[in-house]
């Protein structure tokens, strides 16, 4: 079906657990960094030691402040939309962060508190400042923006995943849909038939069950056999039959490779349906329905027509053309396939009221 079926393993998990940032991920993320500027800085002023040193010190304040920024700043100020005081607190705490970082490097690790400089620097000049500051929001932003980018994600899968179950629900509910009047009019043809005490009663009775089974259990898969979907349609139309005796013409034709091929289960039990609703109850005198299936290559071929009701008006087959059965089949084929992959042509004809699928099987 058009609905990727990777996202039915996707659900099977929640999309809190999909994209739940653990401990372990927060460990990885810091080891690898530390790990990664070390080596760096160690290589440029040919000095491991220095450079080990300085991000012992370095890296514990880009930690405390990435998590004071992305779960206590960004909560109350950012999405409250407090901007200002945002923006304020931060210049605060990148400046709380400076002098603690300045210190801890003039006292533990080495006076000259730049030693990427071309001259020594060993007091709090302006220019030592604003790079350090530079630095240490490049850090923060860089660990913010992994921070936001899994939250979007967790939305996002939130969302897809609410939409994935409606659709399936609401798929489900389609495919479940046949007229009750069908089953009552049949327990109604199988109790005359009962009273006759007519040799009919067991096969219809037998038609019957065997339809309720394929409505119980078919419904629940997302594909069904071709084959199985052409009995099913064969028992409901051998169950229509009683109803009309003599009365209603009924011509079949089935050709191509059935085996191998598959459809959503119930899609076209509608559109049969359909022309006994509107078409055979509906009319007096002689009834037509004409029922063409035909496999061809990965396309199904199904062409169904039945004869206008003869007191019919154009109101009446506008309605018949949105009706709830033909409405059923439109809606499951935007909900279940690509749109190349089928064409729904309705169209009136000689007296006749057409409908034409053109699936991929």
């Amino acid at each position: 079906m058009y609905i990727n079926d990777k996202l039915d393993e996707l659900l099977k998990e929640e999309p809190s657990e999909r994209y739940n940032i653990t401990y372990k991920h927060h460990i990885i993320f810091w080891g690898i960094y530390f790990l990664l500027n070390t080596l760096r800085w160690g290589s440029i002023h040919d000095d491991f030691e220095l450079s080990l040193k300085t991000n012992l010190i370095g890296f514990p304040i880009h930690i405390a402040l990435s998590y004071f920024n992305i779960y206590f700043l960004m909560p109350k100020f950012i999405y409250t939309r407090k901007y200002v005081t945002y923006t304020i607190i931060v210049l605060l705490s990148l400046y709380v962060m400076l002098l603690v970082k300045y210190s801890l490097t003039y006292y533990l690790v080495s006076t000259n508190v730049m030693p990427e400089s071309s001259e020594e620097v060993t007091s709090l000049t302006l220019n030592y400042a604003i790079i350090t500051m530079f630095g240490e929001l490049y850090v923060v932003a860089f660990a913010t923006a992994i921070k936001v980018t899994v939250d979007w994600l967790r939305e996002h899968s939130k969302l897809h995943d609410l939409e994935k179950r409606q659709l399936t629900t609401e798929l489900k509910f389609l495919r479940s849909q046949i007229s009750p009047h069908f089953f009552f009019n049949t327990l109604n043809n199988i109790y005359s038939l009962t009273l006759e005490k007519s040799n009919k009663a067991p096969e219809v009775i037998l038609k019957l069950s065997e339809l309720m089974r394929y409505l119980l259990y078919a419904t629940r898969k997302r594909k069904q056999d071709l084959k199985s979907e052409i009995d099913c349609i064969q028992n409901y139309i051998d169950l229509e039959r009683i109803r009309f005796n003599d009365s209603l013409q009924i011509d079949i034709g089935i050709s191509g490779e059935l085996e191998n091929k598959v459809i959503a289960p119930m899609l076209l039990i509608p559109l049969i349906e359909n022309c006994f609703k509107h078409g055979a109850s509906k009319n007096i005198g002689h009834m037509h329905i004409g029922i063409d299936i035909n496999v061809d290559d990965d396309f199904l071929y199904f062409k169904v027509a039945n004869t206008i009701p003869q007191n019919g008006s154009g109101s009446e087959v506008a309605t018949r053309s949105g009706g709830i059965g033909l409405s059923n089949v439109k809606k499951r084929l935007e909900l279940g396939y690509a749109p190349e992959d089928y064409e729904l042509d309705i169209f009136e004809k000689e007296n006749m009221f057409h409908v034409d699928l053109k699936l991929k099987v």
